[in-house]
């Protein structure tokens, strides 16, 4: 049986008499590796969510979105994804560069469905695998500590309706965000990208919180 509990966690199965209960789920579904059913539905998902820790202990939760198969079941105790353009603070790259501990959950809407994943990160500058992610900065290797799947009935039912048009693709051109269109920002920005911003009109910061209220960001 795995380390998942804590002397805190413990004490809360106690007040509420689920000590047995914890160590039945745990002994049942907390894997330490990949199974071919994680694997088959993480490299369906077109996105998830990974949780790093910064430099003050403080938790980052972080939307990673791309293609269906963003992550890579590289082995059965590697998962691996592409870091893409950002918005240059490169928060959960540069937590995973000091604290290597990482969590990251993967969810299904349509059908409710999720899996969970603890595991080890390293980034990587050089990666084979950046070749067959299109225009990826950075590719994060997880080695899995553990993993499991969670119940899905607090998951409620969502319809995907379209990808975003900001996944790069290899076919078209990645259309800039909307925010380097930011009047107050062009400065900082290179020159490729101020002269598409120009193209396509400067904004203001108000203007920005406008497009984001309307989906548009």
């Amino acid at each position: 049986m795995s380390d998942l509990y804590g002397p805190q966690h413990r004490a809360l199965q106690a007040d509420f008499d689920t000590t047995a209960l914890a160590d039945a789920v745990n002994s049942i579904i907390v894997v330490p590796e990949v199974l071919p059913e994680h694997q088959a539905f993480i490299e369906s998902r077109d996105m998830f969510f990974l949780t790093t820790i910064d430099h003050r202990g403080f938790p980052t939760c972080s939307y990673k979105g791309g293609n269906p198969g963003i992550v890579k079941v590289v082995d059965s105790k590697t998962l691996a994804f592409p870091s893409y353009d950002g918005n240059g603070m490169f928060l959960s790259m540069g937590n995973m560069t000091q604290n290597h501990k990482v969590g990251m959950l993967f969810i299904d809407f349509e059908t409710p469905h999720r899996v969970r994943v603890h595991g080890t990160a390293s980034v990587h500058k050089q990666d084979p695998l950046l070749v067959e992610y299109h225009e990826a900065q950075l590719i994060v290797r997880v080695t899995i500590e553990e993993m499991f799947i969670n119940c899905p009935r607090y998951i409620h039912r969502y319809t995907r309706q379209q990808a975003s048009q900001y996944v790069p693709q290899t076919h078209c051109e990645t259309p800039i965000a909307q925010w380097k269109r930011i009047e107050p920002l062009q400065p900082v920005l290179d020159a490729d990208t101020q002269a598409k911003a120009a193209q396509q009109g400067l904004i203001s910061p108000e203007q920005y919180g406008e497009l984001v209220q309307q989906g548009k960001g």
